[in-house]
């Protein structure tokens, strides 16, 4: 009696390969564009050359680990991926070694109960509360996107992991601002960027810390508003020359950086020297004199005349022009002082 064979039926005997799946196999052949790979059951696996690091160092007989990547090609092989199921071996040891508290990266790949992704055969959730410290709801932008988190739960039965990107955000911040305040100090010059601007300076941010400029340490010369000279965006050298560690308040300065125009205009006098100049204000014990460069100096009442009973003002008057010899300078001090001529 001949046997009648039902290949249908025997076809249903091998194992069916989903695409995503793993198995382990061998290598059967190497041709030119890859190798043909046997993972058990009725059909072969076809592994192009380009999936490999170094194809001209596989051999016939190598063992290891695939993921089906499409049931069937051309020539009605299956087809397989080594790199991913390296990745996947990789993601998956990654995974099982996350600890409470670990911080690790994921790239987000949709949405349910909370952001989602994948970590090798591990389930990501990210749960809507614990995705940021703002208050937006707009999480379809971070779809695709790669992000930070830190782990908050591990089902290692279910292969699943929660965790927090706003914990993390707070555990950054916190870092960040205890290094700011272990290496600030007062007359130390910083690197900031113009963050906010008010009517009456502007707040700069440094190494993550929101610091103050009072529109009277933006320039030597008098502004009307802050836009005069800053913008936000702007980033520019600072010298700190206030510190509040209690209150965490910060004082910064941009004019400390600048040269005092005054200071130029005093360097640029010669000791001995004549000037032209005008009585810009009178004291009890002499004159302040303008000279024409704008620089100030004093005249002292015993430069003035050698009459010891007669006042300044009986010698010159507000607004008189005269003519001075540059006794002495202090260019630090932006102090001049003068003699009658």
């Amino acid at each position: 009696m001949s046997e009648n064979f039902n290949l249908d039926l025997i076809d249903k005997t091998f194992t069916t390969y989903k695409k995503g799946q793993s198995f382990d196999g061998v290598v059967v052949l190497k041709r030119d564009d890859g190798c043909i790979f046997n993972i058990g059951g009725k059909n072969d696996a076809f592994i192009p050359a380009s999936d490999f690091d170094d194809f001209s160092k596989l051999k016939i007989g190598d063992r290891f680990s695939v993921v089906i990547t499409n049931q069937k090609n051309e020539e009605g092989l299956i087809e397989a991926s080594k790199s991913l199921a390296d990745a996947l071996k990789m993601a998956n040891q990654n995974a099982s070694s996350l600890r409470l508290g670990s911080k690790f990266s994921f790239v987000v790949t949709g949405l349910g109960d909370g952001l989602q992704s994948k970590m090798g055969d591990y389930s990501i959730i990210i749960p809507f509360d614990e995705v940021s410290t703002n208050s937006s709801k707009n999480y379809n932008k971070y779809v695709g996107k790669q992000m930070e988190a830190v782990v908050t739960e591990i089902d290692k039965e279910n292969k699943r992991i929660v965790g927090s990107i706003k914990l993390l955000q707070e555990q950054t911040r916190v870092a960040i601002e205890n290094n700011f305040w272990n290496s600030i100090f007062i007359n130390k010059i910083v690197k900031g960027k113009v963050v906010r601007i008010l009517p009456y300076g502007a707040f700069v941010n440094v190494d993550g810390v929101d610091c103050f400029l009072h529109i009277s340490q933006i320039s030597y010369s008098r502004l009307e508003k802050v836009e005069d000279a800053l913008i936000v965006g702007q980033e520019e050298q600072f010298k700190v020359i206030s510190l509040d560690r209690e209150n965490k308040k910060v004082e910064l300065s941009l004019k400390a950086l600048l040269k005092d125009p005054r200071t130029e205009r005093v360097e640029e006098l010669v000791v001995g020297e004549t000037y032209k100049g005008k009585v810009v204000k009178l004291l009890s014990f002499g004159a302040i004199i303008e000279l024409e460069n704008g620089a100030r100096g004093l005249l002292h009442i015993t430069n003035a005349t050698d009459n010891r009973q007669k006042q300044i003002y009986e010698i010159v008057k507000l607004g008189d022009e005269v003519s001075v010899i540059v006794l002495d300078k202090n260019e630090q001090e932006n102090k001049v002082s003068f003699k009658l001529v």
